[in-house]
């Protein structure tokens, strides 16, 4: 008589313990997906930062942070893509946010002086980087120093901050060639043009660095191109670029000379070069 018992029991327990079984493997594929679910977001949110298009990146983020207001990384991710996408006093709202937030950090405090550059902002970027302990040091710290300092003319402090900021990086051909045009300002156009030929080193590709380079030896007089890679369009816009600086000079003859190499180099009809051409010979 007790078999029948003992086997009910034996069959409950075993349906018992299948379903704790089957409630375990629940909550192990629920936490899995979970898992899955942050790196997609992860990955998805990187792919927006980087090579989305500036807009869609700001479409999804202003998204993300309606759904989940209390994600920090999601409103850095909004106010990066505002600025990627040069919607700069938007920009500057979304890091004023983030800087709000408790789990702020002193690189939300660059990047907001930096947003601050960008709108014009000077006054509140310096403030801001006045917040940063001097102790804190990044290349994006002192590469917006420099360009404050710039914007001062505290000329010593600006190249002080330069020097730094090349330190700080392995890809210093954008801080040198700021470096350079703040030389190019001051009329210090020797040591302008060795800063953007530095530039260029580390980054032939720069073509503002190209441009500047051109420009600093205009103002010397030098009417001849570096010696830096170019293509054919490139030597033709550098040509106009040179072309300008001699009649700014006063040197038209120079000037008109360098302007019709520039229409006959480039490969299709050159019109800034025809128009600057024309004015000249009609004047």
């Amino acid at each position: 008589m007790r078999h029948p018992i003992l086997i009910s029991l034996c069959v409950a327990g075993a349906f018992g313990l299948s379903a704790c079984e089957q409630r375990i493997d629940k909550d192990k594929v629920d936490r899995a997906f979970q898992d899955v679910d942050v790196i997609d977001e992860s990955n998805l949110s990187d792919i927006m930062l980087t090579v989305a298009d500036p807009n869609e990146a700001v479409s999804y983020f202003a998204r993300a942070t309606r759904d989940k207001p209390e994600r920090i990384d999601l409103q850095r991710g909004l106010a990066s893509s505002l600025v990627r996408a040069r919607r700069n006093t938007e920009a500057v709202t979304a890091w004023e946010k983030v800087n709000k937030h408790a789990d702020s950090t002193q690189d939300d405090e660059i990047d907001l002086a930096d947003a601050y550059i960008r709108a014009g902002q000077w006054k509140e970027a310096e403030e801001t980087l006045d917040k940063v302990p001097p102790t804190y040091e990044t290349f994006k710290r002192y590469r917006l120093e420099a360009m404050i300092a710039d914007s001062n003319k505290e000329w010593k402090k600006a190249d002080s901050f330069y020097e730094i900021a090349v330190g700080l990086t392995t890809r210093p051909g954008g801080v040198l060639n700021n470096w350079g045009y703040s030389k190019l300002t001051r009329g210090e156009y020797d040591e302008a043009e060795r800063l953007f030929g530095e530039a260029l080193e580390h980054d032939s590709t720069l073509f503002t660095a190209k441009n500047n380079m051109v420009l600093a030896r205009g103002a010397q007089r030098k009417y001849t191109l570096p010696v830096v890679p170019m293509d054919q369009v490139e030597r033709a816009q550098l040509l106009h670029t040179l072309g300008l600086s001699a009649v700014k000079q006063g040197d038209v003859a120079t000037g008109k000379t360098l302007l019709r190499e520039a229409v006959e180099t480039h490969p299709q009809h050159f019109e800034a070069a025809v128009r600057s051409l024309r004015a000249l010979e009609d004047g």
